[in-house]
């Protein structure tokens, strides 16, 4: 049999070193090319900010520290039409999904023709949570969410508030208040719209008189007194908001458990290398004081949590949302 020279058999088998001694090329460090990063709704709003903040700050934690980050916006079925076009990628790690709330778990939790299940992804990390705000403008007539309440009470579909789709925080979210405070689920005029940021100029331009949703979305136009905040879901006063009272305070706590949240999901199957890489570089930005000030100066709370927390987590939120959409008779 012709034994073959070494320079042959290097070019047959390009990993062998082409002379003893030299050194194995090694493969390149991930990522090698661009990576998509899906924002499952319109620009300007909640999935969109998470992403661009993502962008921008995590590549240098990745082995390839000249790596880019293009966030692409896929939006449409309350987050499913970019959710499933992740679902459905080559999982080699360049095409990523940052996970919403409502796409990720509301929607698998309250709709049967979902077409992928909460639990069929590479979870890679939660990112942060967005609590949930009740807003008007300023210039409404209601200066208390009380106030409010009792005009939704007297005068049920009279008051338009905006929406994000049927399976979204500020669709859910606002039913789940007027549940709670004892009024019919469609108190409010549903007016829909394409995404958080389209549905917050909604409000500010008259279209509708009602808006919840992700702070982050509402908090430019509420810390510039174009936006009054009658409720925030969170425990206690936000630092950025310290006017707004809480769920508690205005005496409807149930409230505390809506909120939003961003994360970091991968297609099922995801390559190891990407999935190693991610999980370091997201471990990483919990020192990291440049995107921790960022999303909390955009309405934010940083939450870092690792992969089988972060599934642990999209678990107890699928089930909470199931059973508030069973209670709601959404289901």
């Amino acid at each position: 049999m012709r034994r073959l020279s070494r320079r042959a058999l290097a070019a047959t088998l390009p990993g062998l070193a082409a002379s003893p001694g030299r050194a194995q090329p090694v493969a390149a460090a991930y990522p090698a090319a661009p990576i998509t990063l899906v924002s499952p709704f319109s620009p300007g709003g909640a999935a969109d900010l998470a992403a661009r903040l993502l962008a921008r700050h995590a590549p240098p934690h990745l082995p390839n520290r000249q790596a880019l980050l293009l966030v692409e916006n896929r939006a449409g079925a309350s987050g499913a039409v970019g959710t499933q076009f992740v679902h459905r990628a080559k999982p080699d790690g360049l095409t990523l999904l940052l996970a919403r709330v409502a796409s990720a778990a509301i929607l698998p939790a309250i709709d049967i023709r979902t077409p992928y299940a909460w639990d069929e992804f590479t979870m890679l990390g939660l990112l942060e949570d967005t609590p949930f705000v009740v807003c008007v403008r300023a210039d409404a007539p209601w200066d208390r969410l009380q106030d409010l309440l009792i005009v939704l009470r007297e005068q049920p579909g009279r008051i338009a508030f905006s929406t994000t789709g049927p399976a979204t925080i500020q669709d859910l979210g606002m039913r789940h208040l007027f549940a709670t405070a004892g009024l019919p689920i469609d108190a409010g005029l549903a007016m829909p719209f394409r995404g958080g940021g389209e549905a917050v100029a909604a409000l500010l331009d008259g279209r509708v008189q009602l808006l919840g949703t992700n702070l982050n979305e509402a908090l430019p136009a509420l810390q510039d007194g174009r936006l009054r905040g009658l409720v925030i879901g969170t425990p206690e006063r936000l630092r950025v908001l310290p006017a707004v009272p809480t769920a508690r305070e205005v005496e409807l706590p149930a409230l505390v458990g809506v909120t939003g949240w961003s994360a970091l999901f991968a297609p099922p199957a995801l390559a190891e290398p990407a999935s190693q890489a991610w999980v370091a570089a997201l471990a990483a930005l919990r020192g990291d004081a440049a995107w921790q000030a960022a999303v909390r100066t955009t309405g934010g709370i940083p939450r870092l949590l690792p992969p089988e927390a972060t599934r642990d987590y999209v678990r107890s939120q699928v089930a909470l949302y199931r059973e508030l959409g069973r209670r709601l008779g959404l289901i």
